[in-house]
Parts: C-alpha cells; structure tokens; sequence
C-alpha cells in the first residue's frame, strides 16, 4: 500500500513546491497514465504518474509558449521534457508567424535526441477567441545524441482548443508528424529513419476557474520504444488528470 501511494504524495509535494516557489505557469497538470496496465509487455517501465507544467503568453511582438513534463516514479521524477516556442507576428493583422522552438529533455535511460525548430506559423481563432487554431510547417534539426546522428528533418504541427456549453468543456490538443529516428533497426544494427506521429487530444471539464478534471489520450505511431519488442508500433496511452490553474 506504502509503495502504491508513494506517486501521489511525491505528486502533491511537488504540487506545494511548485506553488511555493511561484514558477511561472498558467496551470498545473497532474496525469495518472495507465499505458503501462494496457501493454505490460511493450511498456513495462512506463511511469504511472506525469506532472505538467504548461504556459502560454501573448505581446506586441508575438507570443511564448512552452511546456514541461515530468514523469514520476516510487523514488523520484525519472525524466523531464520540455518544449519551448517563440512566435514573431508578421505584420500586425496578419495570420502568419515566424515559429522558433526548442524540444528536448533527460531521462533515465539517457537524453532525448534535442532538437530546434524554426518555420512559418499560420493561426487564427474565432470573435470571442473559443475556437483557436495553428498550423506550423517547420525545419527540424536534431543534434548528436547517444548513439543517433544529427539529423536534418521536418515537421508539421497543427494545434487547436475549443470551449463549449458555456464554457464548461474544453477540447484542446496538438498532432505533429515528423521524420527522424524510429524505433526499428537495420540488420547491421544502424537504426532506420522513417515518419514519427504523435496526438494529445485532452477533454477537461472546468469544474471552476480555477480546476479542471478530465483525460488525455496519447495516441502515436513509430515513437514508443517498447521494452519487450513485439513489432508494434501503434499505441494509445489514456489518462485520467486534474489541472490546476494558477
């Protein structure tokens, strides 16, 4: 039972921490994944427990965005992720941007291959902002990482959010596509390259301003490295999440 509740008072401790400290966040996200209950052979080391930091800001000039994900174990957070964007507005009504990013982190088992983005953005949103969307077609470049190569690539982007009945729902998410490295090797023992797909959709019910409860589905082909190889490479990672905005 000890072992069992350890995540979630580690959770909430870092919840206090986080509040304390008064890092810089729109909300807090707290997941209970259950990946690992529905592929206990391909993802036995999946965390049960995530803990997301999420932020988006707007200027004259453009706007910030950036998000950081921490994975949660019986004896500590075991990886960190984070992405971080910067959009220039080009020209004061128009829909367009210039979309700058860096995507990388640490894990257990080793860095993420870190990558910078830099492309167009086209976004836009209905009169009273409840519907918004964005489009990002970007040049990827990744950097040396373990045993990967540089890698030059591309990567497309779409992002929307959507409040409805008054407010109460929101369904919010991204889907990128990109090439790079994929989860499957070469006789010689090189690793292929290929096209990586990845979704987050999230349905929230807004019980106030101030909390939400809900879920998240990651739904991805060629990016899960599986623990017990079985060729699979299509999986859909659910969660049940409250988020706290501050």
């Amino acid at each position: 039972m000890k072992k069992t509740l350890l995540p979630y008072i580690l959770s909430v401790a870092l919840l206090s921490v986080v509040s304390s400290l008064g890092v810089v966040a729109q909300n807090v996200q707290l997941h209970y994944d259950f990946g690992r209950s529905l592929y206990s052979s391909e993802q036995a080391n999946r965390q049960h427990v995530t803990i997301t930091l999420e932020q988006f800001k707007a200027d004259e000039q453009g706007s910030w965005f950036y998000f950081a994900d921490f994975d949660i174990r019986n004896h500590g957070s075991s990886g960190a992720y984070t992405e971080i964007s910067r959009e220039f507005n080009l020209g004061k009504q128009s829909p367009f941007a210039a979309h700058l990013e860096f995507d990388g982190g640490l894990n257990l088992f080793g860095s993420f291959q870190n990558s910078v983005l830099v492309g167009p953005a086209y976004n836009g949103h209905n009169a009273d902002f409840s519907k918004t969307w964005s489009v990002q077609l970007m040049y990827k470049q990744f950097f040396k990482g373990g045993s990967n190569k540089s890698l030059a690539a591309f990567q497309l982007t779409g992002v929307w959010g959507l409040n409805f009945c008054g407010g109460k729902f929101t369904f919010s998410g991204f889907a990128d596509l990109w090439s790079g490295y994929i989860p499957s090797w070469k006789a010689d023992g090189t690793q292929k390259k290929g096209l990586i797909f990845m979704t987050e959709p999230q349905l929230w019910y807004n019980i106030h301003s101030k909390i939400a409860v809900g879920t998240e589905w990651e739904i991805s082909n060629n990016f899960i490295y599986p623990d017990s190889p079985t060729g699979k490479t299509f999986y859909v990672n659910p969660t049940l999440a409250v988020k706290f905005s501050l």
